[in-house]
């Protein structure tokens, strides 16, 4: 026989997967169901009859969450308007649950219907914890940078990353287009073939240099991605920008180590075989210098011998270079050794030059082990050209420390004419002088030096400001 509907209702409201209390117009339980008595841990007779903040909240709870729950069961009650309230309760052996509320006035009661969101909401605060902690994972990599443009090429989205890349910040650039962040002259064809090749495979990836906010160039390797809402609609594209300016130097300097080598066999083979026909021209000058010649002639046998004697120099100078250089390392006293190399540098100078000499020591260096001739002329060297770039006079200072306890540091400054931007790239290179009578062999001879005695040196240098070499060399 099928039972009447009115039958039904007390299994289905006994049966509910929700918490059900109902209460009368004096906040009194009169009627509950399982799910509520178990959520409580407490028996029906415990239940009915008694008031609901009294069942519900047995224990200190919070007070304002308290007082809210009832200001909100109030005012349904009041208005006759369903509310929603989420609040913790106590359960037996779970601990604190959070519970959804739903408040409906019925008749001349209160109905509340609970559901526990414990869960969902611990997923929910993880998924949010994940994002935040891969938000500050990526703003935490200074050599990458995260930015999202919309399909009109306008920056929606500027990740602190994008600021210590970039020197912009998220004010200076939210909503402005994309090329902003291109060479002005390249932006059309570089957006071009992004937007294309992301258009064809929903991809793009390649080495590209991007324009800093101080209008220097910034190599990255720029990946682009489709960027799609939630009903899998295009609304942009997502950019990630990974700074590879060290890894260019890195090739940069592989680059020149190769063909600084290749130059130095090109050169050796050079040297000797010009070497052979002087040595041939060397010998008959001295055969006509022991002739009876007339003074005129003498001359220009003279001219001639100190000319060939010039090219020896400089064919010298040349295997010098291409030779890999025998160290016979010692311990040194690099403060010593420099002291040394201002004395020599002291009695070489012109006197026509008035250049001032300033030393800064630093006490208690630890020493290094290095060949002392060949590091004695690396400093001669430098001295000699900062001399060389203060023609009016001025200021060589020489300062020394002791940089991270690992290396003895050596900074060599003139107040000179400076070096322009664009030359430091070949600066160390072979046969590459600035001078009008150099040979360009002095600093290629100095950083082979250097790099032997497995240390680093740098340049700085300002046009009409002066130039800093800085040299690194490891403790013994």
């Amino acid at each position: 026989m099928i039972k009447k509907i009115e039958d039904i209702y007390p299994v289905l409201i006994e049966n509910a997967a929700v918490l059900l209390l109902y209460l009368n117009l004096d906040g009194k339980i009169v009627l509950c169901n399982k799910k509520a008595q178990a959520a409580l841990g407490l028996k029906r007779d415990e239940i009915i009859g008694r008031d609901w903040l009294r069942v519900l909240f047995r224990e200190e709870e919070n007070a304002l969450r308290v007082d809210m729950f009832k200001a909100v069961l109030d005012d349904a009650s009041t208005y006759k308007r369903a509310k929603d309230f989420e609040c913790h309760i106590r359960q037996p052996g779970l601990g604190l649950r959070l519970i959804s509320w739903n408040i409906t006035p019925i008749d001349e009661g209160i109905l509340l219907l609970g559901q526990d969101i414990t869960q969902s909401q611990e997923r929910k605060n993880s998924l949010k914890n994940i994002d935040e902690s891969l938000k500050n994972i990526i703003s935490s990599i200074n050599e990458y940078a995260l930015y999202v443009i919309n399909l009109d090429g306008l920056i929606t989205y500027f990740g602190m990353g994008c600021e210590k890349m970039f020197g912009y910040t998220k004010s200076q650039v939210i909503f402005k287009h994309v090329g902003i962040l291109h060479n002005f002259n390249k932006a059309a064809f570089e957006l071009s073939m992004i937007f294309g090749q992301l258009s064809q495979s929903g991809r793009y990836e390649s080495e590209i240099e991007l324009l800093a906010k101080s209008g220097n160039p910034v190599p990255v390797r720029l990946t682009a991605n489709r960027f799609l809402d939630h009903e899998g609609k295009l609304t942009g594209y997502v950019f990630i920008a990974k700074d590879i300016t060290e890894t260019k130097k890195l090739e940069y300097q592989v680059f020149q180590a190769e063909k600084l080598a290749a130059l130095g066999q090109l050169s050796a083979g050079m040297a000797h075989e010009i070497n052979n026909p002087l040595f041939v021209v060397s010998g008959r000058l001295q055969i006509l210098k022991a002739e009876k010649l007339k003074p005129a002639h003498m001359e220009t046998i003279d001219l001639i011998d100190s000319q060939v004697n010039r090219i020896r120099k400089l064919v010298d100078r040349v295997l010098k270079f291409s030779r890999k250089s025998i160290l016979t390392p010692v311990e040194v006293d690099i403060n010593q050794l420099i002291d040394q190399a201002i004395t020599l540098i002291s009695y070489d100078k012109s006197s026509a030059v008035c250049v001032k000499i300033e030393k800064s020591f630093e006490k208690g260096l630890p020493k290094i082990s290095g060949d002392p001739d060949q590091l004695q002329e690396v400093f001669l060297n430098l001295m000699i050209n900062a001399y060389q770039a203060m023609p009016e006079g001025g200021v060589l200072k020489v300062v020394t420390g002791n940089f991270e306890n690992l290396f003895a540091q050596v900074k060599i400054s003139d107040t000179g004419v400076g070096i322009p931007a664009e030359n430091f790239k070949n600066i160390f290179m072979p046969f590459f002088s600035t001078k009008g009578q150099g040979t360009g062999l002095g600093l290629s001879i100095c950083h082979n030096i250097i790099k032997s005695h497995n240390g680093s040196i740098e340049l700085k240098s300002r046009v009409n400001q002066g130039t800093t070499f800085t040299i690194k060399l490891p403790f013994a």
